[in-house]
C-alpha cells in the first residue's frame, strides 16, 4: 500500500483547485491593496487643499498600522471559529464602507480616526488568506499560490495608477467634490461587493467544497495530513514565546519597511523626476508593478522548484535595496529613475511569497492562526514607521533620499538576518 501521494496524482486535482480559488482570492487582495494605497494618489491633491504637511501624512497613512497591529491576532483566531466565508466577507464589506468614508475628510483628527478604523477593520484578512492557503496547499506548493496571491499588489499597482490618476483628473470638481475625494469614494464600492460575493462563492476548506468528489477531498485531505506531520501545533501561548516566531516578525517588519516605501511613496519619486500630470503619474507607476508581477511569480516558482528559501529571499531583498538607492541618485532622470523603481519593486515583492513559505512550513492548527497573525502584525508595524519616518524626514531635511536610503537599509538588514540565523524551511 502506498504511503505517499505522487505528484502525477496531484497536479491536475491542484489545478482545478487553483483555478477556482486563486482568481477570486487574486481579485480580493487587489482590491484591499488598492483601499489600503490610495492615499498615495490621493496624497497629490489632498495635501495642499487641507493644508497638511508630509508629516501629517505619513503619521496618516501609517496609523492604518496601529489598528492593523492591535486586531490582527484576534482577527485571525475568530476566523477559526467563525470560518473563512463569512469572516473574510466582513473583513471586507467593513473596510470598503470605511475607505469610501475617507472622502470625509476634512481635519488632521478625522484623517487620523478613518485610517486608523480602516486599519482595524482589514486587520485579519492578508494573514487569513495565508492560514486559508494552508487548509488547501502542502508546503512544497504554497511559495507559488502565495505569489499568484499576492502579485495582487502588483497588479493594484498596475491597475490602480493609472485608475487613480484618471479618477482624480475626470471626476475632481463634480457635484463638488475634489478628485481625491472621488477617489476615495469610488475605491471602496469594488471591496463591498466582492464582500457579498464571498459569501456565496468562497468554500471554509476542502470538506465544504461541493465542486468537489467525495475522492477528490480525501486525496487533498491526506495531502494535507502528510504534510502537516512536519509541523508544530504549539500551545497558543507558547506561540507569543517563541524566539523563532518573533525572529521571523522582525525579518517581515524589516521587509515591509521597503514595501510601504515604494507603496506609499512610488507616485512622488515620480513626480521628483520631473512628471507633474497625476495621471502621467498614474501610468508610469504601472510599468514597476508590470515587472514586479512575472518577476515575484517566476522567483517563487523557482524556489519552490529547489526548496531554498533563504537565499532566494535575500537576494530579492538586496535587489530592492539596490533599486531603492539607485532611484534616488538618479532621481532627475525619469527613464532612468524608472528603470531603478521597477528593479526595486520587483525585488521588494519577490521577498514575501518566499518568505511566507517559512513560518507556515513550521506552525500547523491554532498555532498557524496566531503566529501567522503575529507575525504579520508585528511585521506591518512597519507599515507605520515606514511612510512617517520618511515623512518626517523629508520635513525635517527638504529631501525625500534620506528616508529612501533608510528603506534600503533596512532591507539588507533583513536579508542578512535571512541568510546568519536558522530559519525553519531554509
Amino acid at each position: 500500500m502506498k504511503t505517499t501521494i505522487s505528484d502525477a496524482e496531484l497536479d491536475p486535482l491542484y489545478r482545478r483547485v487553483s483555478w477556482r480559488l486563486m482568481p477570486f482570492l487574486f481579485l480580493c487582495y487587489v482590491a484591499a491593496y488598492l483601499d489600503r494605497v490610495n492615499v498615495g494618489f490621493a496624497k497629490l491633491q489632498m495635501l495642499a487643499e487641507l493644508r497638511f504637511s508630509d508629516t501629517v501624512y505619513g503619521l496618516g497613512a501609517g496609523i492604518f498600522f496601529i489598528g492593523y497591529f492591535l486586531f490582527e491576532v484576534p482577527s485571525n483566531l475568530l476566523m477559526t471559529r467563525t470560518g473563512a466565508r463569512i469572516w473574510i466577507a466582513r473583513i471586507m464589506i467593513s473596510w470598503g464602507l470605511i475607505s469610501s468614508a475617507l472622502m470625509f475628510v476634512d481635519s488632521v483628527a478625522s484623517f487620523y480616526l478613518l485610517r486608523f478604523l480602516l486599519g482595524a477593520a482589514e486587520a485579519g484578512f492578508f494573514p487569513g488568506i495565508i492560514l486559508y492557503l494552508t487548509y488547501w496547499y502542502p508546503a512544497q506548493r504554497r511559495a507559488r499560490m502565495v505569489a499568484l496571491f499576492m502579485s495582487g499588489v502588483a497588479v493594484a499597482g498596475v491597475v490602480g495608477g493609472p485608475l487613480s490618476g484618471w479618477i482624480m483628473q475626470a471626476f475632481g470638481g463634480r457635484y463638488g467634490l475634489s478628485g481625491w475625494q472621488w477617489l476615495f469614494l469610488l475605491g471602496g464600492l469594488p471591496s463591498v461587493l466582492i464582500g457579498v460575493w464571498t459569501l456565496f462563492y468562497l468554500d471554509d476548506g476542502i470538506r465544504a467544497a461541493k465542486w468537489l468528489s467525495e475522492d477528490d477531498k480525501l486525496l487533498l485531505e491526506r495531502a494535507i495530513a502528510e504534510d502537516g506531520q512536519h509541523q508544530q501545533r504549539l500551545p497558543l501561548a507558547q506561540v507569543f514565546r517563541s524566539g523563532t516566531v518573533w525572529l521571523l516578525a522582525l525579518v517581515y517588519f524589516l521587509f515591509v519597511m521597503g514595501l510601504y516605501g515604494v507603496s506609499f511613496w512610488l507616485p512622488q519619486l515620480i513626480r521628483n523626476s520631473g512628471v507633474k500630470d497625476v495621471l502621467d503619474i498614474g501610468l508610469l507607476t504601472a510599468i514597476p508593478y508590470s515587472v514586479a508581477a512575472l518577476v515575484m511569480v517566476l522567483a517563487a516558482r523557482h524556489s519552490d522548484r529547489s526548496g531554498e528559501r533563504r537565499w532566494h529571499a535575500a537576494a530579492a531583498a538586496v535587489a530592492g535595496a539596490l533599486g531603492l538607492v539607485a532611484a534616488t541618485i538618479y532621481s532627475d532622470n525619469t527613464v532612468l529613475a524608472m528603470a531603478a523603481l521597477s528593479v526595486a519593486t520587483a525585488g521588494i515583492l519577490s521577498t514575501f511569497p518566499i518568505f511566507w513559505s517559512l513560518p507556515t512550513a513550521l506552525l500547523g492548527g491554532t498555532a498557524a492562526a496566531a503566529g501567522i497573525a503575529l507575525i504579520n502584525s508585528v511585521g506591518n508595524l512597519a507599515g507605520f514607521a515606514s511612510p512617517y519616518l520618511v515623512g518626517a524626514i523629508k520635513d525635517a531635511s527638504g529631501s525625500t533620499a534620506n528616508g529612501i536610503y533608510l528603506l534600503a537599509a533596512s532591507l539588507v538588514a533583513g536579508a542578512v538576518l535571512v541568510v546568519t540565523r536558522r530559519l525553519p524551511g531554509t
